[in-house]
């Protein structure tokens, strides 16, 4: 039977993990063995202490601060490297209900999906504000466009993993996993689900501070990994665009010379000129950039069997910069700093 590995991003969660690993299962049925992951992103308080306290199996921790996507990555990284064939990924705040795991794992273990987000409901969440709510379903209908799921819940942390889906996804985002490990499991044909899950507000959000900036850091994510993917389409359309607005202008100057003379308008033309020739441009970009993502792909490709090479060579978490610890009553030895 498969082997589950929760893994807990944890950035200053001293006060927050004792109840979080508390609620986490410790068995379910159809799996053979759970452990716990924290991944520590540079915690200036006790964290890390706290988890060992607390009987966590294994703790990643960066000296500083790396940011929610890098601790992410690095979790993913080591769970496979522990011998996870399923990760879950909940949040250290408590916030999502830990009771439903064993539904969010239901779809891998009947191998009908690669990946599981846990639909908390947003459009209908009582502890989110109504313009935070609108957001949330405009946000997650956005992804569900790029990326060619039926995800309703795009920005949910709580999800799960098989062994075939955190091999093939690669988070260049620093910002926030959610929205590119979608995008990027859509793009690459992986199986998504999603089941509904409880959520609860347990203390307002660290990732961002106000809306805005959420807003504007999600526009960016969701536009590069875009055109990372589908590079074609994105500056054809741009390049598209600009050719035919310039194309417009150009022939109502010629409209009006033929029909009315000589009328001046010439901004006009040199506006419908520069359109065109800005737009040619991007076009010819498109062509470039999606060459570069073929050799992207061949580079995922060569990454995947390094990566699978490394599995099976029995090769440790890699937490550069940083360390790997484990328990010593569970690995037999005393903690190693590398």
């Amino acid at each position: 039977m498969p082997k589950l590995i929760i893994q807990i991003p944890c950035l200053n969660e001293a006060e927050q993990l004792p109840a979080t690993i508390g609620a986490l299962p410790r068995s379910i049925p159809g799996v053979d063995e759970i452990e716990f992951l924290v991944i520590d992103d540079g915690s200036t308080d006790d964290t890390a202490e706290v988890a060992l306290r607390l009987g966590v199996h294994h703790i990643v921790r960066f000296p500083q601060h790396q940011g929610l996507a890098r601790a992410f990555s690095a979790g993913l990284d080591a769970a496979l490297k522990l011998g996870a064939d399923i990760i879950v990924n909940t949040d250290a705040d408590n916030q999502y209900d830990a009771r439903d795991i064993p539904a969010l794992i239901e779809p891998i273990l009947a191998g009908v999906a690669d990946m599981v987000v846990g639909d908390r409901g947003p459009g209908s969440l009582e502890h989110f504000s109504p313009l935070k709510r609108v957001l949330q379903v405009c946000g997650s209908w956005a992804v569900r466009g790029l990326s060619g799921t039926d995800v309703p819940d795009a920005a949910s942390g709580f999800r799960a993993f098989d062994r075939r889906a955190a091999l093939r996804l690669n988070v260049v985002s620093q910002f926030t996993y959610t929205l590119e490990t979608i995008v990027q499991a859509g793009k690459k044909q992986l199986a998504v689900a999603h089941v509904p899950v409880r959520s609860y507000r347990t203390r307002p959000s660290r990732l961002f501070q106000s809306i805005p900036g959420y807003l504007r850091q999600s526009f960016v994510t969701l536009v590069r990994i875009y055109a990372l993917y589908e590079p074609i389409r994105v500056f054809w359309t741009l390049g598209g665009i600009m050719v035919s607005v310039g194309g417009v202008l150009g022939l109502r100057f010629l409209t009006y010379n033929i029909l009315y003379g000589p009328q001046g308008l010439v901004q006009s033309l040199i506006l419908a000129a520069s359109l065109v020739i800005v737009g040619v441009q991007t076009i010819l970009m498109g062509l470039i950039a999606d060459l570069i993502a073929s050799n992207r792909a061949l580079s995922e490709d060569t990454l995947l069997r390094v990566r699978k090479m490394e599995l099976r060579l029995g090769e440790g978490p890699d937490t550069e910069p940083g360390y790997h610890r484990e328990r010593p009553e569970v690995a037999g030895e005393e903690p190693s700093t590398r």
